[in-house]
């Protein structure tokens, strides 16, 4: 259902600037009125999707940190594992901060586009996005006040407070924390629902705020998210490439031979675009193609799946930045040292959720880390389908390259003294 939503969404997108920049071209006072009325329908549509993100991003990090616990509690391999995730997950947000600032520094957005496109949106003040100084983003880190945070989308505040209320969950006398994480877990559930409801008129909400994009912007909005999708399609395409080279530093496995091992599996991710709907074609290739022994395979592979994504900081940081480039804004060290922080956070709380949910889900929060507004992601998830694949490449490719890391880890040690 959702790849068939993803199209009409598209469709709707395509549909939107394109009657936009018709009426645009038209120039009636009456009509283009009437379009302003209706990209209202757009901006509701928008406010429908954020108001889930708060009561989700703390359900799914409680339930994801206990799900973390759980998988450590079962023993070193699972450790292992979990800490080669962290790792490798740091590594590519960092990756992702310099590599999207390389790539428009050598292809920038014009400047003029940008305006023309952002004006479309509705705009928020951007005085009112200035970054908080060293001292005041340090003392903010503990949120005096959760609610308060919460009210006011202080994402890092509220992600802090829901990793410390996660971890002291985990503490508690099962008879007490399987109901309280229980009860996150329905949460989370409940949002999700709430957000499926709210993406069944995705069309209609995309059209608004498109007709509205293209009424101000023109045709010329198309050059803009084409640009978009180019960079973060090849940003994400360039983890994937070090996934493989990766496979051969840590996992010592060949080149040609982890090439023939991924093929199967990267045609089933490209299929589906699913992570686990490609779960048995990565245990085919891992036990079969590599010879990693079942008793690796059977728990990391599962575990891979449930709580590592390479590629979500990384296309996730990378549409955070080209958005603070259409607006012109520049992020502070700390601001992206935050959004380093919650792109791992949400990387790993957003596991296993439909890639329009989890579009809105990642982004909201790193977008407020780094003060980049909202408001376009309206407009930006109906271009999603492209980048999903890489994404969904991407994180097959890390969670087989990361099993066979493991496998060699684990082999190493069992190895006699010399």
């Amino acid at each position: 259902m959702l790849k068939t939503l993803s199209a009409r969404v598209l469709i709707a997108l395509i549909l939107g600037l394109g009657v936009g920049a018709w009426l645009r071209a038209a120039g009636s006072p009456d009509v283009i009125a009437a379009a302003n009325v209706v990209e209202s329908l757009g901006e509701l549509w928008l406010n429908a999707l954020r108001m889930t993100v708060v009561p989700l991003i703390f359900a799914i990090l409680v339930t994801g940190i206990a799900s973390i616990a759980d998988a450590a509690s079962t023993g070193r391999l699972a450790v292992r594992a979990l800490t080669l995730f962290t790792v490798l997950i740091f590594a590519a947000a960092i990756y992702a901060t310099f590599a999207v600032e390389g790539l428009l520094a050598l292809w920038p957005i014009d400047r003029a586009a940008a305006d023309a496109f952002i004006a479309g949106v509705s705009a928020p003040d951007l005085a009112t996005l200035k970054p908080p100084g060293l001292g005041d983003w340090i003392k903010g880190l503990a949120p005096s006040n959760p609610i308060k945070a919460a009210a006011e989308d202080a994402i890092l505040p509220l992600v802090v407070f829901a990793v410390f209320f996660g971890f002291a969950a985990t503490r508690l006398e099962a008879g007490l924390r399987e109901p309280l994480v229980n009860f996150f877990r329905a949460v989370g559930e409940t949002m999700i629902v709430i957000v499926h409801w709210v993406l069944l008129a995705g069309p209609i909400g995309v059209f608004a705020l498109s007709l509205g994009v293209g009424l101000r912007a023109g045709i010329g909005a198309a050059g803009v998210l084409a640009q978009y999708v180019a960079i973060v399609s090849l940003v994400t395409i360039g983890v994937i490439l070090i996934a493989y080279v990766l496979a051969v530093v840590l996992a010592r496995v060949p080149l040609p031979k982890f090439l023939r091992a991924m093929a199967p599996v990267t045609a089933v991710a490209f299929s589906t675009q699913s992570s686990l709907a490609s779960l048995p074609a990565m245990f085919e290739a891992s036990r079969g193609a590599l010879g990693i022994p079942a008793r690796i395979t059977d728990l990391v592979l599962p575990l891979a799946v449930a709580v590592f994504r390479f590629t979500s900081p990384v296309a996730n940081l990378a549409v955070a930045y080209v958005i603070l480039h259409l607006y012109g804004i520049e992020p502070t060290v700390a601001q992206m040292i935050t959004a380093i922080v919650v792109s791992f956070a949400v990387s790993v709380a957003a596991v296993g959720l439909p890639g329009q949910v989890s579009f809105i889900v990642s982004m909201a929060p790193i977008c407020v880390a780094l003060g980049a507004p909202l408001e376009i992601l309206g407009i930006l998830i109906a271009v999603e389908v492209a980048p999903d694949i890489f994404r969904t490449i991407g994180n097959v490719t890390g969670d087989v390259m990361a099993t066979a890391a493991v496998h060699r880890r684990s082999a190493a040690d069992t190895l006699p003294p010399a």
